[in-house]
């Protein structure tokens, strides 16, 4: 008969997985929800986003269009704010919520934000160690090789210290679109709406820090049990 195997990481991780499904149906749900509901300025998202970056003296940051829905983001490489179609030429409460919580990004980057800076920082060890910490952690139990998984161990700690910065970064991010937002974009009716949107959006950080937090807890758990 076969044994019964008990993972106890998996009491931590879980939940934290449950907890990003109901974050990713939420954030859908809110977007999809205020994108068929136009602002009363009419102004698109990438109109609202030039306004906001001239406003705050970043002539030198570009918005464009990318592929894709909620594929929005600000590259601080290239100093560009690419928005998604729905966003970039869209006039819903959605479309100027998004917008404007890109180029709450560009603000900081041009403020020199702390943990913006330390995440743009720890993003190139971050990459690397989700690319390859799980090769090194497989093949670390397989060859019974404790250096390799402490080795994709250490690397992980990059990825979730990663998510962990993201969470101030993205919270203020989104308090600064909505300052911007209440000076001529959107009306007091409208803000409510708005915070939904961001919120929602904000819940798939606070969820995908804890997925990462435990399952750096449970890879911990598992190298320990295996060395008794």
């Amino acid at each position: 008969m076969y044994g019964y195997y008990y993972d106890p990481g998996m009491i931590i991780l879980l939940p934290a997985i449950l907890l990003s499904l109901y974050a990713q149906a939420k954030v859908n749900s809110a977007f999809s929800k205020y994108l068929r509901v136009p602002s009363y300025s009419g102004y698109t998202g990438r109109e609202v986003a030039r306004m906001i970056l001239d406003r705050n003296g970043l002539y030198n940051v570009r918005v464009e269009p990318i592929d894709g829905q909620l594929t929005d983001h600000y590259d601080p490489r290239t100093n560009v704010i690419r928005l998604s179609s729905n966003v970039y030429n869209g006039t819903s409460i959605a479309a100027l919520s998004v917008a404007a919580h890109e180029t709450g990004h560009a603000i900081q980057h041009g403020e020199g934000y702390f943990p913006l800076i330390v995440r743009n920082n720890i993003a190139p060890v971050a990459n690397i160690g989700a690319r390859f910490v799980w090769v090194l952690i497989l093949l670390g139990f397989l060859m019974s090789s404790s250096t390799l998984v402490n080795a994709g161990i250490i690397l992980y700690l990059a990825v979730v210290l990663f998510q962990v910065v993201t969470l101030p970064v993205e919270f203020n991010a989104s308090r600064r679109a909505l300052v911007q937002l209440e000076s001529g974009f959107i009306s007091s009716n409208e803000m409510g709406p708005a915070k939904e949107v961001l919120k929602a959006a904000a819940l798939t950080y606070v969820a995908a820090t804890l997925v990462a937090i435990g399952q750096l807890i449970r890879l911990i758990l598992s190298s320990n049990r295996r060395r008794d």
